[in-house]
């Protein structure tokens, strides 16, 4: 009976640590990863792809339109209760510019009803932006710009990223951590200087991929190999 128990037990473990691991390679189930646009959705389009994958041979493609209302998404809500490890492999097929994107987007209870945590790009480089109060991380100075880094286009990318309950933020690209989208509980960083004047700690609620755009840009990602844990998942 113990031996019953405990393979029940494992069995349902990673479902209530909210841990979810995708390749596509059975399709795209869009009851457990749905699309999402809030308020409008006027161009953008989210499909199946089957001619570029980072393993197997199929991938999710998002072909963003330009403007807010050119936005899609497509995600899951089973998400861990604590700690949030997020690994998804990501194809770009246009260098992030100096406008405002975003390419995965999370409703954020702790921001308010119907705000985001948004991790997308502006002034050319990697960064988090605070729908509340519009705080990026890392500051757009120019010591700010310089800890972020670029994201390589036409090839595929390994992006993690952690959010931890005490308000920590760590990411990394391709095993590589970047420090100026970085920001840790008690500890100053004099490029975070905008996001830590807010005391909000994110408690995300759903994680989306996709494609966001503040301004006229359109772009096409694709996504692979996705997976939300409450510990680092890893490129491998």
């Amino acid at each position: 009976m113990f031996g019953k128990t405990a393979l029940l037990a494992l069995a349902v473990l990673p479902f209530t640590l909210g841990q979810v691991s995708e390749d596509f390679e059975s399709g795209w189930d869009q009851t457990a990863w749905p699309t999402y646009a809030q308020d409008c959705s006027q161009g953008g389009k989210v499909t199946l792809d089957s001619s570029t994958a980072h393993s197997g041979k199929n991938s999710m493609r998002v072909d963003g339109a330009g403007g807010y209302c050119g936005h899609i998404f497509f995600g899951t809500s089973k998400i861990p209760s604590g700690d949030v490890y997020v690994r998804a492999w990501i194809k770009a097929s246009k260098a992030l510019t100096s406008s405002h994107v975003s390419f995965i987007t999370m409703p954020d209870s702790a921001q308010g009803s119907k705000k985001h945590l948004r991790i997308g790009g502006q002034s050319n480089i990697l960064m988090y932006n605070r729908e509340s109060d519009d705080a990026t991380l890392p500051d757009l100075s120019p010591n700010g710009i310089a800890a972020s880094t670029k994201l390589p286009t036409g090839s595929w990318q390994c992006f993690e990223y952690h959010l931890g309950p005490d308000g920590t933020v760590e990411t990394w690209l391709n095993s590589n951590a970047i420090a100026g989208l970085t920001a840790k509980a008690g500890v100053s960083n004099a490029n975070a200087a905008q996001w830590q004047r807010s005391s909000v700690k994110p408690k995300v609620t759903a994680i989306y991929f996709g494609w966001e755009s503040y301004g006229g840009d359109t772009n096409t990602f694709w996504y692979d190999d996705i997976a939300v844990s409450s510990t680092r998942v890893g490129c491998t």
